[in-house]
Order: C-alpha cells, then structure tokens, then sequence
C-alpha cells in the first residue's frame, strides 16, 4: 500500500511539474510578445548637444569643437546606420502621426552662433543630415541689426535662419529671447529665490512669447520646444512652458531617451549628451550599447 501511494506521489509530482513548466514557457512567450510589441511603439533617441564650432586651427573647449571633429561624428553617425531627426518628427511619432527610423539620433545647437552657420550647416548639407538650432532672440535681433558677421561670437540672423528653414535640414527651437544669462540672482530660466509663482510666470511667459512672437513674425512658424538655458530648471516652469503650447522640452541631464508613442509626458525634459572637444559622438554612443 505505501509503494501504491509512493507511485501515486510521484506521479502528481510529475504532473505538476508538467503544468509549471507549461505555464512558465507561456509566461516567456507573452513576455516575448510584449517585448515585440514595445520595440514597435518605443525608439532609443540620443540626442548631441553642441554649442560652438570653429576652424581646426582654432583652439577648442569643453564647448567649442573644430569643424573636422563635427565633420567626424557625422560620417560616424553615418557609418553607423543612424539616421538625424528634428524635434517635430519627434513630436509626430509620439502623437502617432508619423514613423520615425529604427536608429534615430537628434543633433542639438545650443544659443544659436553664427559659426553654426559657417561651418555646421554647409556639412549638413554635404551629408544632408538635420539638426535643431535653439536661439537666444535678443542675439538674432541684434545681430541681424549690426550685420556683424563673426563666427567667433556673433549669432545667426534671420536671413541665416530662413535659409538654413528652407533647406529642411535645420529646424529653429526656443531657447528664450533674453534670459540666458546669469544676472540679478536668476539662473537662465529658473526661478529666483523668494521669487512668487506670479512673478516668475510673467516673467517667464513674457520673455519666452517674446521670442515665438519674433520667430513668427521672421519665418512664419513658431518654436515646438523649449531648450532650457544652463539646463536651469524649476518644477514651476513646466506647467507654464506647456499652457504657453510648447510641446516638447529639451534639458542638460545626460541619459538616453526611450520615446513611446502615445506618452506626451515623455517629450518633456529630454536628456541630452554634451558633445565636447574630448568626447566624440562615437564615444559617446558606444557607452550606450
């Protein structure tokens, strides 16, 4: 009788260990399923941030890189399989209007230097690759005034920023008209100490408008996004920079994006990587494999 119930144990046993692995193998092949369906809704996107470019005789810094080095990460990008993006493509695939390439990759122009104009540009053009270009209003007016062309500090004006439109390869992006500076105790954008919350959305709204007003005016669109000066943020400014109908923001914090169609959320305080004169955008991207 005991070898009779031992037989019977043994055989439960078994069966149960049937059913688990049964149930385990359907856990692994849902997961597989999810898995898929994500990759099909969802894209890695590195985004760079460059600021200035110079000549390769020229000397470089943290921000400030040579022309050959910009010209590099573009033939890497290219070698790559990595296809360049702008923020409205962006935008689309989250709002499922549109695709967006299996390697997308956005290239970012922080203040908007007229050296992106002399010597980014015409190697976007040779390798008809996009960028966004983020400017700083009062410069672009000033320097449209003066017609002071230096590549060494001047800013793009409008008639450089209704080219470069025109080509479709450089989109423009706001990155305020005149709060990038470090002056009377603000930080960029972000809001002062002891500042009231009214004080600061006027300020804020103010100067942003300013700038979407000018960029209408000059080119007949207005910025989608909102690149935040010195990376400066406040909690209070996102609830401000979405009722003012900008889309999208662009940050300093340095990770990779996971872009989700349908997540809207997920288009705010974008992490970008500081492309320096020490840290190629193949260096870069290969820490992210």
């Amino acid at each position: 009788m005991y070898i009779i119930k031992f037989k019977t144990l043994i055989l439960y046993t078994c069966i149960l260990c049937i059913f688990i692995g049964m149930l385990a193998f359907l856990s692994i092949d849902r997961a597989a399923a999810d898995e898929t369906e994500l990759a099909e809704n969802q894209r890695a996107v590195p985004i760079i941030m460059y600021h200035s470019i110079t000549t390769p005789q020229k000397k470089t810094s943290k921000y400030v890189i040579s022309s050959q080095q910009f010209e590099e990460d573009l033939k890497y990008i290219k070698a790559e399989g990595y296809t360049t993006i702008t923020m409205q493509q962006l935008i689309d695939f989250v709002h499922d209007e549109a695709d967006l390439p299996e390697k997308p990759i956005l290239l970012s122009f922080d203040d908007g230097y007229y050296n992106n104009y002399c010597y980014a540009y015409p190697l976007l053009q040779k390798y008809q690759m996009s960028a966004v270009i983020s400017i700083i209003g009062k410069y672009t007016d000033l320097y449209s005034e003066n017609e002071e062309y230096n590549p060494n500090y001047s800013h793009i004006t409008w008639d450089n920023i209704r080219e470069m439109e025109a080509s479709g390869l450089v989109e423009i992006q706001n990155h305020s008209y005149n709060m990038h500076t470090n002056t009377e105790g603000r930080n960029g954008t972000k809001k002062k100490k002891g500042e009231s919350r009214e004080v600061y959305r006027s300020t804020l709204e103010g100067d942003l408008m300013k700038l979407q007003e000018r960029l209408a005016k000059e080119t007949g669109k207005v910025a989608t996004t909102f690149t935040y000066p010195f990376g400066g943020v406040s909690s209070e400014s996102y609830e401000i920079i979405k009722n003012m109908g900008f889309e999208a923001s662009l940050s300093c914090e340095e990770k990779m994006n996971y872009i989700t169609k349908g997540d809207t959320e997920g288009l705010y305080m974008l992490n970008r990587y500081l492309r320096t004169n020490k840290r190629s955008v193949s260096d870069i991207l290969r820490k992210q494999k």
